[in-house]
């Protein structure tokens, strides 16, 4: 079978041998019920890592990001958000069509808006104006490079949401990658959020599984709003036992996949054909100055590299478990040798 060299998404990992035997090992049970003993162990693991009551395990992270947009939200609200966000460009448009609610979308440089930015949007308390209920930010940022959101930044806007009884949701699909790069806990980072998803399929490694994390009034409504999903799940504790076993031992490697992006970045500044992003995380973006994107991406798909565009002239790679040093430094050859 041919190997791939695959950098479009830290989505493509497959399970490891030591992953597989906790997952065929698992003890299970019917977990619409809550009788699923790894379910249960996973859930009260994931709280116990953000400093939360409690927490919800659930397919997908757009089924999290979509369940925490339902329970704090009515027909009719606003959301304010970032507008390259996943929520707002790569969720099907959900919150309307799921919540009801419409996004007020924020332009920014790197992904991350200020409270200033967000203040001015929020609707004035008149009958007549869709009100501003909860405002969604994202931690790292997906489409803006994988940048960190500056701690302070989130917690002003979190304590000043708050004042005017609006609540904050952190899209956190990769924040173990924050946590990792920034040095600091997970608890840390979210801290004050009223609700937080964060994926087990990206950079930790599992096959399949997100988490929701928050207080316990708020994980009992998200239960009856993920059985509206379709989310009731039955005997799944073989999924949850890949999420415990990615908790206890992929969280600290996602140093290498950080240190691997780094050194892909510093062969790609090489090349001038390229325009490169700032690289903070496991996500390495650039724009190229004359080639198109799906140029690239065909000429690399023919030398066994796989890689995503994500405009016209722009791509994105992405580093994780199944990526090694050699194999970013093949893939930085062959894209220099095509653009040369």
């Amino acid at each position: 079978m041919k190997r791939w060299i695959d950098l479009r998404s830290d989505t493509v990992t497959k399970p490891t041998a030591a992953m597989r035997r906790a997952m065929a090992e698992a003890d299970v049970g019917d977990d619409v019920f809550g009788e699923d003993p790894t379910v249960n162990e996973l859930q009260k693991r994931a709280a116990q890592l953000f400093g939360r009551e409690a927490a919800l395990f659930v397919p997908s992270g757009m089924m999290g990001n979509q369940i925490a947009l339902k329970v704090q939200t009515q027909p009719g609200d606003e959301v304010i958000l970032e507008e390259a966000s996943h929520i707002f460009n790569a969720e099907l448009a959900m919150m309307g069509a799921f919540s009801g609610v419409i996004p007020r979308p924020v332009a920014t440089q790197r992904g991350f808006m200020r409270w200033e930015q967000i203040e001015s949007l929020i609707r004035p308390k008149v009958y007549y104006y869709s009100q501003t209920t909860l405002i969604c930010l994202e931690n790292t940022h997906n489409f803006k490079g994988g940048g960190i959101y500056p701690l302070e930044w989130a917690r002003e806007i979190i304590a000043r949401a708050h004042e005017r009884g609006i609540k904050v949701h952190l899209d956190g699909a990769r924040i173990f990658n924050a946590a990792v790069a920034a040095g600091r806990s997970v608890q840390e980072l979210t801290e004050g959020f009223d609700s937080v998803m964060f994926c087990l399929s990206k950079g930790l490694g599992a096959p399949i599984g997100s988490m929701l994390v928050g207080s316990g009034a708020f994980i009992e409504k998200a239960r009856r709003v993920r059985k509206m999903l379709g989310g009731g799940m039955r005997q799944v504790g073989i999924l949850a036992a890949a999420g415990l076993y990615a908790l206890a031992h992929h969280v600290e490697r996602l140093r290498e996949d950080h240190e691997n992006a780094q050194l892909l970045a510093q062969e790609l500044t090489k090349i001038a054909e390229i325009s490169l992003e700032p690289v903070e995380t496991n996500i390495v973006i650039f724009s190229l100055r004359r080639t198109s994107a799906d140029q690239l991406v065909a000429a690399l798909r023919e030398r066994g590299i796989l890689v995503h565009a994500i405009g016209p002239r722009k791509i994105r790679l992405v580093t994780h478990l199944d990526v090694s040093r050699s194999d970013v430094l093949s893939a930085a050859r062959a894209i220099a040798e095509i653009l040369k």
